[in-house]
Order: structure tokens, then sequence, then C-alpha cells
């Protein structure tokens, strides 16, 4: 047994690299719409365009991931994926170059990449450890070093832009992009030369029934209610970095990259610990319940955001540009702080929707599981939305389009939960 963790110890280092860069490469059109702004004039709507060509990739990859994996496997599905990542993120790299279309091609090709690699990961490291405890560590850990990724590249790719308004450019970020097409390039070596155990596949159920998931009004409700949340997710941090850094004249902060690119981090920090929080409180709490106190804290922190005058501030602990990067307090307006916290709030959502959604649906899961894979898109197309109004009504006031989703994630906790379709069997 200790032979076999010590020839599987390189896969799964590979799968913890490839867990980071799910969000690592999801995460990078948060400052790059920062980037696109400075450096091709993009408006809000068009600066939230790279979120929405990599989440609608999952519209049109979700099912047929599921389908490539039961043709050809883990191991082939996960080579081809990191093959696609790598030709996305490169093709990010020559926008320096080609321009803002290049660029929005490039973050299309990576979110096919990302949608097959979100279906091979959890599984393969469940896997790689034996499953049981040990594939559920790996899983826990991974999922870990997916919060930290997304911690780190807002502050990266705030740090390479530097203070200067005009040199906000897709070049000064290059280095990102390097890091990922190398630990790709990686990955790839890595698990095309080992021989490595492939999860098991269920047999899927041709037999066709008058129900699905769909015919579930829970589910069908959930299927929603997983599409604004990850708006909610994308949403938050990305028009919070777009508020802070714009100059005062065009209604923003004026503040440094570095310093928000630190403040979008602490978004996603917070949503590092608030998992581990649910992680030791799910055994306690339903996830109703756990989903309804994430809603109103959500909601909130949301309220308290557009009340509050911006000239109220707070000290946070930020990263600052300069000739070395360094550390200190900085003070930012509370409204700012607010956005942050909804961290606490997201951690927990994911999880909790996908629970009622799919409770009592028996035989029909696996199925659920592709549809909701589907309605990830959701992180390109609420954002869309939400830059719409900022262009039209300001930064602040875009975040009604958040409170509207959190509304909805509160209805499904207190109402829409219910599974009113127990008449249908499941076995």
């Amino acid at each position: 047994m200790s032979q076999q963790q010590k020839s599987y110890l390189l896969p799964i280092v590979m799968m913890f690299a490839l867990f980071a860069m799910i969000s690592f490469v999801t995460g990078l059109p948060a400052p790059f719409g920062v980037i696109v702004q400075s450096e091709f004039g993009a408006t809000n709507l068009e600066a939230t365009l790279g979120f929405a060509a990599n989440f609608i990739a999952y519209a049109f990859m979700g099912i047929p991931s599921g389908l490539l994996l039961q043709k050809i496997g883990y191991k082939k599905t996960a080579l081809i994926a990191i093959a696609v990542g790598f030709i996305g993120v490169g093709i990010q790299a020559l926008a320096s170059k080609g321009g803002f279309s290049v660029y929005l091609a490039g973050a299309f090709i990576s979110g096919f990449s990302m949608c097959m690699l979100n279906t091979v990961v959890n599984p393969m490291l469940n896997t790689l450890g034996g499953g049981g405890k040990k594939g559920n560590q790996l899983i826990q850990t991974g999922g870990s070093l997916n919060s930290l990724s997304a911690t780190i590249v807002p502050v990266l790719v705030g740090y390479l832009m530097g203070a200067n308004v005009e040199e906000r450019t897709i070049a000064k970020a290059l280095p990102a992009l390097y890091i990922a097409m190398a630990i790709f390039a990686i990955a790839f070596l890595v698990l095309f030369f080992m021989a490595i155990p492939e999860p098991s596949l269920s047999k899927a159920n041709k037999s066709k029934g008058e129900h699905s998931p769909l015919s579930f009004r829970h589910f069908k409700l959930g299927t929603i209610a997983i599409f604004v949340y990850v708006g909610i997710e994308v949403g938050v941090p990305h028009f919070a970095n777009l508020f802070m850094t714009a100059q005062v004249n065009e209604g923003g902060l004026g503040i440094d990259p570095a310093i928000a690119g630190s403040i979008v981090g602490t978004y996603w920090f917070l949503m590092l610990i608030g998992r581990l929080i649910g992680a030791s409180l799910g055994a306690q709490f339903s996830s109703k319940a756990m989903l309804t106190v994430a809603s109103i804290l959500g909601l909130i922190l949301i309220g308290i955001a557009f009340v509050t005058p911006l000239s109220s501030v707070v000290n946070m602990p930020v990263f600052k540009s300069g000739a070395s990067l360094s550390f200190g307090l900085e003070a930012v307006p509370v409204s700012v702080m607010c956005m942050a916290l909804c961290g606490l709030c997201t951690s927990i959502m994911w999880g909790g929707i996908f629970n009622l959604a799919v409770e009592g649906l028996g035989k029909y899961t696996e199925a659920a599981s592709g549809i909701f894979m589907v309605m990830v898109c959701g992180g390109g197309l609420l954002p869309l939305l939400q830059g719409g109004v900022a262009d039209s009504a300001g930064y602040l006031n875009s975040f009604i389009v958040i409170a509207a989703a959190l509304a909805y994630l509160l209805f499904y906790a207190l109402i829409g939960c219910k599974n009113v379709n127990k008449d249908i069997p499941t076995e």
C-alpha cells in the first residue's frame, strides 16, 4: 500500500495543481476586467465579457464533458482539458498584441477546459486516495488549494499592474499567464507518462421514462438558484474591483490596483474560511438553515453597502505596490469591506443549494448533476446584467442585481426547496 501511495504522489500533486488552476484561470477575468477598461477602453458591460465567455462555455460543455468521460475515460479527458487550458491561456497572452477579441476567444476556450477539469478532478483525487476517508481528505485539501489560488490571483495581477493607470495592460500581466501555462504543461507531461487508476464509471441508464430531474419542482427552482448563486460569487468581487480601481471622475474610488486586488483576495480568502466553518458545522445544521442564514447575512451586508456613505472608512490589512511589495493597513469605505465580507456568505451556498436540489431525486441524481454543471453559466450571464446596470446607474447601484439574486436564494431556502413531487418513483 505504501508503494502504491508513493507511486501516486506526483499525480496527486498535479491534481492539486489543477484544482488550484480551476480557480486561478476562472478568476483571471476579474483583474483583467480592469486591464481591458484601461487598455481597450471597455465599458463595464464589456469588461465583464471575459467572465461571460468563460462561463458560457459551461453551457456548451457541461453535459458533453460527462459523455466524454464515459467514452474515453478520466485520464484522457484530463489530458484534453489540460491541453485546451494551455491553449486558452496562451491565446489570452496573445491579446497583448491581438486586441480585445483575442482575449475573449482565449477566455471562452479556457472555459471549456475549466468545465472538463471540474468533472475530472474530484473523482480522480478520490480514486488516487483509495476512496473512503483518504479520498475525501484529498478532495478537501484540493478544495482548500482552490480557494487559496482564488485569493492569490487578484493580488498577483493587481501587483503586476501597478498604480499607474496607463500601465494597466495585458503585457504587464503576462507573468501570471505564463505561470498558468507552465503548470498546465508540467501537469500534462506527468499525467501522460504516469499509469494511474481510472475511477469507476457508472453505466448510463438508456431506458427512457416519463420522468427526469426536471419533473421535480424543487430541482427546477434549484437550477435557477445555482445559476444566480454563481452570478453572485463572480459579480461581487468583480464589480467591487472595478468600483475600487476606476478613477473618481468615472464613478470609482481611484484605489491602487494592488490594494484593490488584496481586498478582492480577502473575499476569496473568507470563502476559504467559510468553507472550513461550514464543514465543521455541517453535521449540526441542515443545508436549509445554513443557506437561509447565509442569504440573510448577504442581504444585510449588501444593504449596509448601499446606505453607508463612502466617507465612512475602516482600516483593512492589504498588500501595497511600490518599489517592493509591502503589507499594511489601508483605509477603505465600509461599503467595500461589506462586499469583501460577502465571501463568508457565498462560501457555503453551492453545497447547500446542491443538497437541497437533489434531495429525494434518487436515480435521477446523476443526470441532475450534469444539468447543474450547465447552469454554472450564470457566472457569465448575471454579471453581464450587473455590468449593464453599472454603465447606466453606477457601480454601487449595480449591486441591486446581487441583492435581488440573494433574495431569490432566501426564497429557495425557505419555500422553493420543498419537495412537492414525492409521488414520482425514484428507485
